[in-house]
């Protein structure tokens, strides 16, 4: 005898068995960008310190431009938004590595960076705004709840993975091609894939100027039960970026340049892991202690990273940080999502990626200068320092969070969007 609840479609009846590879694979490029630039630019001109500042263009413009494109999604529709945007933005990666080739200024560089972050496709946010539209237009009421949880544990582990796969073929591609592969991979993954995602028929779900019901104020976002967590994602952000360029910048000095990226995908291998394994954490293990006990991993691991030493060292020590770093980012991303006042799901994310994707940004120029000016082991110690912001902000979250989270706002109807 069949149950009323399985006779109804599942989502991915719904999308499609394309769907989510195609969304996977659209990530990448924004994946790629700002680590691609970074050893394109390290790498032909010989900089850390511009490749950084370049890198940093690149985050500042994706900062700039994701409430625009969020904006003219909701006005237009995302297929009328992403594909011009996805073309554009693989046209620029694609010339790119003949401006930093050619003997043009270092402001040059700069602008062209930022136009490749102002053109970056916002798929992450994109393929959340969908799924979510899905569920609540065509998922049974008696699976949603289900259903809903389920595939944003998926988007936050896709949305991890992309970041760690990202720079590990950013790595691969330089090292066994040349430093312009990686950029003239993402432009084509950019160009096709991005393009294929904009036209998928449930690009149509999402409908433009989607009819909120009542929602919170927005000053509700900015309540210190969210901005802790602001906090914490600046935190990450920072680590990211200081790892990436200081990474690089210790196998600058070995000769090897563009192999900072390679290295720097390993420490996603135990990051991608724990990232999807979160799941099966037990519910008692709460998700504030979660991120003070991952945060307490990172901080350590990050200070073994400080005393750098040999490459087979330091990878050794990324592969702890990855352990540290991926659980700390999916279980931050949960609790905004538990917290997001109701009807303000996507403007806290969109908040909390923005603070992340500035820090990247903001740090990687910080620590190339560092590297550059300082020493490399100066620069090897700013992880550690983005480290400690994050156990700060999970310690400060576990004291107030009995407090904070008594009464917990009303973000679910996460489906109504």
């Amino acid at each position: 005898m069949t149950s009323p609840v399985t006779a109804h479609p599942s989502l991915l009846q719904h999308t499609g068995l394309w769907y989510f590879p195609v969304a996977f694979v659209a990530r990448l490029p924004f994946a790629m960008m700002t680590v691609g630039v970074l050893a394109l630019v390290a790498g032909y001109r010989g900089s850390v310190a511009l490749g950084g500042l370049t890198s940093a263009a690149v985050g500042i413009g994706v900062v700039v431009a994701g409430p625009v494109l969020g904006d003219l999604v909701d006005r237009f529709g995302q297929r009328r938004v992403l594909v011009p945007v996805g073309l554009a933005n693989g046209i620029l990666l694609a010339v790119f590595p003949l401006a930093v080739a050619a003997p043009v200024a270092d402001a040059m560089l700069l602008a062209a960076a930022t136009a490749i972050g102002l053109t970056g496709p916002q798929t992450a946010a994109m393929s959340r705004a969908r799924v979510i539209a899905l569920i609540g237009l065509r998922v049974h009421p008696e699976r949603r709840e289900h259903t809903f949880s389920r595939v944003m544990a998926y988007e936050s582990a896709a949305d991890e993975t992309a970041f760690v796969i990202g720079p590990f073929v950013v790595g691969v591609l330089a090292a066994l091609v040349a430093p312009w592969a990686p950029i003239a991979g993402a432009a084509l993954l950019s160009l096709v894939f991005v393009t294929a995602f904009a036209l998928h028929p449930t690009g149509r779900a999402v409908p433009s100027r989607r009819a909120h019901g009542a929602m919170a104020p927005f000053r509700e976002v900015l309540h210190p039960r969210l901005l802790v967590l602001v906090g914490a994602a600046l935190g990450v952000g920072a680590f990211f970026g200081t790892t990436l360029t200081s990474l690089t910048a210790f196998m600058n000095e070995r000769g090897a340049p563009e192999a900072g990226a390679l290295l720097y995908g390993v420490m996603g291998v135990g990051s991608a892991v724990l990232a999807l394994g979160m799941a099966l954490l037990p519910a008692g293990f709460v998700l504030r202690w979660r991120l003070v006990t991952f945060a307490v991993l990172l901080t350590a691991s990050a200070g073994a990273y400080t005393v750098g030493g040999s490459v087979p060292t330091v990878t050794l020590v990324l592969c702890l940080m990855g352990i540290g770093i991926g659980p700390s980012l999916v279980t931050l991303l949960s609790l905004a999502g538990t917290r997001a006042p109701r009807g303000r799901t996507a403007s806290t994310m969109t908040l909390l990626g923005s603070a992340l994707t500035l820090a990247q940004a903001l740090s990687s120029a910080v620590a190339g200068a560092v590297a550059e000016q300082v020493s490399v082991a100066a620069a090897m110690a700013l992880p550690a320092a983005a480290a400690l912001v994050v156990l700060a902000m999970a310690s400060m979250n576990a004291l107030n969070a009995p407090r904070w989270d008594a009464v917990r706002p009303a973000a679910g109807t996460a489906l109504a969007g």
